[in-house]
């Protein structure tokens, strides 16, 4: 049995592609993998805080030098960060905004990226991830086409960070489904669907090959 970590960044609800993606994938996952536990975060509707003064305080203080204020002052960041490492795959639908990623996902990734929890900086002063054997799915909604060998790949600032910042804690095994030309109207958007939908499905039909 697998854990399974869905999380939403779209502010909208049955309007949003993202979302619907990311639900259609969970839908078939369980079909595929009856037995696996899913926990869901919607950061569109719920968004977590922006770090601040006291956050950063506390994250860079020693363990033993912890005191009950500053615990409180990391206890949803300690929550999400369990929330993720007990997860075997994460399943994160990510609309792209100013070609870039949602404010909401911003402040997530802010509070999961953390030092001695995430990561380390060791004696030869090189960041080392400390996350390991995750599996990541991100789906994603844009409005124009941003695949490499096109006129506007070099403005996806999406896809690298995400891979950036997740193989800074050690996580490397991603795989990105993009909904593109959402925008280029009726045919286009329900191609770039079916394509992502299908994309979906082989996703989920190799990790049942390969027994997750």
């Amino acid at each position: 049995m697998k854990r399974i970590l869905h999380v939403d960044s779209s502010p909208r609800s049955d309007r949003s592609i993202s979302r619907s993606l990311t639900q259609g994938f969970i839908a078939a996952w369980k079909n595929f993998f009856p037995g696996d536990t899913i926990t869901y975060r919607n950061l569109g509707h719920y968004p977590v805080p922006l770090i601040d003064e006291s956050w950063i305080a506390a994250s860079f203080t020693p363990p033993e030098q912890i005191t009950s204020h500053l615990a409180t002052v990391l206890a949803l960041s300690d929550e999400l960060i369990d929330e993720l490492l007990a997860a075997d795959l994460w399943v994160f639908g990510i609309p792209m905004y100013n070609y870039s990623i949602p404010a909401n996902f911003k402040a997530y990734i802010d509070q999961i990226v953390r030092i001695r929890r995430t990561f380390i900086v060791n004696e030869r002063g090189e960041y080392e991830g400390l996350v390991h054997n995750k599996k990541v799915i991100v789906i994603t909604a844009r409005g124009g086409v941003f695949s490499p060998g096109t006129p506007d790949a070099e403005f996806d600032f999406q896809e690298p960070f995400l891979r950036a910042i997740f193989n800074l804690i050690g996580v490397t095994d991603i795989t990105f489904i993009h909904a593109e030309n959402l925008a280029g109207g009726a045919e286009a958007r329900q191609q770039s669907l079916s394509d992502a939908r299908a994309a979906i499905q082989q996703f989920i039909a190799a990790c049942g090959g390969s027994g997750q």
